[in-house]
């Protein structure tokens, strides 16, 4: 896992929109919240969402975006931001690169590991939990 004060990867995904964003376009002149999560719908991963949702309008104010990463689709990520309404996307990895650069593949390379970095505009890693 990349540990704090390291360089991330830069990187491309899909979002829940069907668009490809890019890590620069997430950062955006601010830090950013990069959360991992193992699947959509699921009892932790959706009371995790909701909290994070919850607290988007403090994130803003903090001049910060969020976005989150798990290795479903596009379709399914668009259904679960939409039944929860989530304020911010959701991008599909299902090669799970992202997930493997960041190391937070699960044991013996299965699944994810729910983990949030705070990423700040150089691209350096500020906070991991």
């Amino acid at each position: 896992m990349l540990d704090v004060g390291d360089k991330v990867p830069d990187f491309e995904l899909v979002m829940d929109t069907g668009q490809t964003i890019s890590l620069d376009e997430l950062l955006n002149d601010r830090a950013l919240i990069l959360y991992f999560y193992p699947a959509d719908f699921t009892p932790g991963c959706t009371a995790e969402a909701c909290d994070i949702r919850d607290m988007y309008p403090a994130i803003r104010a903090a001049n910060a975006n969020v976005v989150g990463v798990s290795p479903q689709s596009a379709a399914t990520h668009q259904r679960f931001r939409e039944k929860y309404e989530l304020p911010f996307p959701l991008l599909a990895d299902p090669d799970r690169t992202v997930i493997k650069a960041f190391g937070v593949n699960g044991p013996m390379g299965f699944g994810v590991r729910r983990v949030t970095f705070l990423i700040n505009g150089d691209k350096i890693g500020r906070a991991h939990v």
